[in-house]
């Protein structure tokens, strides 16, 4: 029987110097960019870390949010808490699913992962948290998007990755 991998793709922004986050926000507005993670997203369950989830501005409406937390004590309103990856894969049923940060829950998910979805911020970013860029042996970009700065807002690439 061949095994079917569920449909998870992780959708990160990441500033060019690694950096995804400060005091647990974005470090940048980028309108474009949350009108993406909002098509990406819509209707999946999505699967985040604890910080990333208490980040969040409130719940997102039209998805499940499932947080990945050692506390086996903490429960938040609307939140799915869940021990580790295995358990998590085993809440989405096999169903098409996204990865929303953090750092440590993208890496833990790269594994099982079938795309990234990067949005590039073309600025050297201030901030507490980094990910590395995923590893170009396993990971190749298929799809590019390129768009200027703005304003107040920096240059960024939409990049779809996919496993080699």
């Amino acid at each position: 029987m061949e095994d079917v991998r569920p449909d998870i793709q992780i959708v990160i922004a990441r500033a060019d110097n690694g950096v995804i986050g400060r005091d647990g926000a974005l470090p940048w507005h980028l309108p474009a960019d949350l009108r993406r993670f909002k098509r990406l997203t819509m209707a999946k369950p999505m699967i985040m870390g604890r910080k990333t989830f208490e980040g969040l501005p409130g719940l997102l409406p039209g998805r499940r949010h499932i947080v990945v937390t050692r506390d086996a004590a903490w429960r938040a309103a609307g939140a799915e808490p869940v021990a580790d990856v295995a358990v998590a894969l085993a809440a989405i049923a096999g169903q098409p699913a996204s990865v929303i940060g953090g750092a440590e829950i993208a890496a833990l998910f790269d594994p099982v992962a079938t795309r990234w979805e990067l949005t590039e911020v073309h600025i050297q970013a201030e901030g507490d948290t980094s990910l590395p860029y995923p590893d170009p042996a396993r990971w190749t970009p298929v799809a590019r998007e390129d768009h200027q700065a703005e304003g107040e807002h920096p240059a960024f690439s939409f990049v779809t990755l996919e496993r080699l």
